[in-house]
């Protein structure tokens, strides 16, 4: 099984089929090959939201993936120690240091995200790194 951290962009495409990255998500979060990890950061980026605006498809979405993680890396002093680290090794911003210190603490093997080939992200090193957004390069 991949140990996979899904970012929350993956999560939303999943959930409101609102972009062309819909069909990719839902290719990751349907591989019978992965097991997923999480953080209570991916947790306050997207359910907040669903839930204030009643969203309740949406809602139901999360939670269901949510209530189907096989771990939840809780908000502690060596996250944010972690985080720390990453932020200053890539340049990170903060919610993408804490996902990939998550991540990194969890043990996952692959982050799975939407973000471009070319942001911060894919500058962390000792992890793999997957966007579902389409890459081209010239």
């Amino acid at each position: 099984m991949i140990r996979t951290f899904i970012d929350s962009g993956v999560l939303i495409s999943a959930a409101t089929g609102r972009d062309a990255l819909f069909d990719r998500a839902w290719d990751i979060l349907d591989d019978p090959e992965r097991i997923f990890l999480t953080s209570e950061f991916v947790r306050l980026e997207i359910l907040p939201k669903a839930t204030y605006f009643h969203h309740q498809d949406e809602m139901g979405f999360y939670e269901t993936f949510f209530a189907s993680v096989v771990q939840t890396v809780p908000v502690s002093e060596a996250l944010m120690n972690q985080a720390h680290l990453e932020a200053h090794r890539a340049g990170l911003g903060a919610l993408d240091a804490l996902h990939v210190a998550a991540a990194r603490i969890s043990g996952v093997e692959e982050m799975v995200t939407t973000e471009h080939f070319t942001t911060a992200l894919f500058r962390v090193v000792g992890m793999k790194i997957t966007t579902i957004r389409p890459t081209t390069r010239f």
